[in-house]
């Protein structure tokens, strides 16, 4: 019956979304069409979820009335132009408690300048690169509006780098787009392997531009300069035209990247030749616990699919409503300064479908932008795409989370 009524409140606010006084008004931006939807798309889906739920249970109380969310949409498309101007046109809102959302790297550096400057409240999720972060810590901001949610890309080069070491190879090629995600990408990857102590020799580094279609010169590079591994960087369909390339070219080596890996316009279009694909993620799609099953079950249902097209997006857009749901409760206020401020110092723990959220941020500090990031290398797990899904690419990861949720 819960569920059911989650459906009907959901498809409702899709479709038509009340407008009141007493609302918590919170926007969800990013690429709901082109190349990054199904990041975009499955985080607002995700989201929607979760602010539905929340709804039917009765909204927030706040000051002794309960409060609703609602939700106002915007597709940035992935546009860092189309991102500057919905910033600036979010920003410009008095009533606006917060923001969820954006994807592209570019789109927040062209318009998350707007929400500092007025003071609103931003969770970045599902992705955005190191920059988007790190310009603020190198500009010393002194107080921040901005948080990221999302496994920020040291842990996830770390997590490549470490991969392509502990399998003994010795020689790797980086392949990354031009896109400031990818540049940054390749720039972590590199800082990584200088970390952990030169073990990988880079034998060719290679860039592609969004909607090329043909890897095969930067390939035969890759391959005549003996690489043993490709370790990629990159977030649009691009990405299994290096799967389908390695194929065509025999190249049976193991293809390790950025989490953007495992969304369905890579493997849908990499088919068998994406098998055994490996990145970070931070949500497999997969009923290891009561609460998993639960999400993916209710995800199904609302948005009538058997599989989630970014499960990693939409989880994280799922639990960065509980989070920021969670602040306004302990603000009592939908005033976003006071929002960001219990963001910083959250006191009471907050059960996420990816884990149970403990002080996720703290108070801003320019010299440590991690203080703004909630992930940690411990709510992180290697994934493997197998025949069309993506799987753990390590059972005792699989078990960790089980032991994990049931404590």
């Amino acid at each position: 019956m819960k569920k059911t009524l989650i459906t009907m409140l959901l498809l409702g606010m899709l479709t038509a979304p009340v407008f009141a006084a007493d609302t918590i008004k919170i926007a969800i931006t990013g690429p709901f069409s082109g190349g990054s939807a199904p990041m975009g798309a499955s985080m607002r889906d995700g989201a929607n979820l979760a602010i539905a739920e929340i709804n039917a249970a009765g909204g927030i109380s706040v000051g002794g009335s309960k409060m609703q969310f609602e939700v106002i949409e915007r597709d940035d498309e992935a546009k860092n132009d189309r991102g500057a101007l919905i910033a600036q046109e979010l920003a410009s809102m008095s009533d606006l408690s917060g923001v969820i959302g954006s994807v592209n790297t570019g789109v927040v550096l062209a318009g998350d300048k707007h929400f500092q400057e007025k003071g609103i409240t931003k969770i970045i999720t599902p992705a955005a690169g190191s920059a988007s972060m790190t310009q603020w810590s190198k500009a010393g901001v002194p107080d921040l509006s901005i948080f990221r949610f999302a496994a920020h890309d040291g842990i996830q080069s770390e997590m490549v780098v470490e991969e392509a070491i502990n399998r003994k190879l010795t020689k790797v090629a980086l392949v990354y787009d031009s896109t400031n995600y990818g540049v940054s990408g390749r720039d972590d990857m590199l800082d990584q392997i200088k970390k952990q102590g030169n073990k990988l020799e880079v034998v060719a580094s290679e860039k592609f531009n969004i909607g090329d279609k043909d890897m095969t010169a930067q390939l035969l590079r890759a391959k005549s300069a003996g690489a043993q591994a490709i370790l990629i960087w990159g977030i649009g369909p691009e990405l299994a035209a290096f799967a389908n390339g390695m194929a065509k070219m025999d190249m049976k080596i193991p293809l390790i990247g950025g989490w953007p890996l495992s969304m369905s316009n890579f493997i849908d279009n990499a088919g068998k030749n994406g098998n055994g694909t490996l990145m970070p993620q931070t949500f497999i799609e997969e009923p290891i616990t009561p609460k998993t099953k639960n999400f993916i079950e209710s995800y199904h249902k609302a948005y009538n699919v058997t599989r989630i097209a970014s499960p990693v997006s939409a989880a994280q857009g799922y639990d960065a409503v509980y989070i920021f749901a969670a602040a306004v409760k302990q603000a009592q206020s939908r005033d976003t300064r006071k929002i960001k401020e219990a963001l910083e110092d959250l006191h009471d723990p907050v059960e996420g479908v990816i884990a149970t959220w403990k002080h996720p941020f703290s108070k801003w500090n320019p010299a440590d932008e991690q203080t703004h990031e909630a992930f940690r290398r411990e709510q992180v797990v290697m994934g493997m795409v197998q025949d069309g899904r993506v799987v753990f690419g390590n059972d005792c990861d699989r078990q960790r989370l089980i032991k994990n949720a049931s404590k």
